[in-house]
């Protein structure tokens, strides 16, 4: 069972096309100044919301993806101990 859990892991990253490096710094921008960009539970538009992150505020990003029935890149992203996925469109490296 403990070789299973390495390999498990390995296998969970290799199966997205998710770059896996350390934390980069983003700042929100490309959004009206009062609006904010939502946290999502999975890379799609259509995942259920789980925070916002005001315009102009840093967010941390661990690894961006376009393979998404969409075709739209996302990053995942921690802000405010929410960790989800943000729309990379309105993430300008900090």
């Amino acid at each position: 069972m403990r070789r299973l859990l390495p390999a498990l892991a390995v296998a969970l990253l290799l199966a997205g096309d998710l770059t896996v490096r350390a934390a980069e710094s983003f700042r929100v921008e490309g959004l009206p100044r009062d609006d904010s960009l939502t946290i999502r539970e999975a890379p799609d538009a259509a995942a259920p919301a789980l925070g916002q992150i005001p315009a102009g505020r840093r967010v941390l990003g661990f690894g961006c993806t376009n393979e998404t029935p969409s075709g739209l890149t996302w990053c995942r992203v921690r802000f405010d101990g929410t960790l989800g996925w943000a729309r990379r469109r309105y993430l300008t490296p900090d």
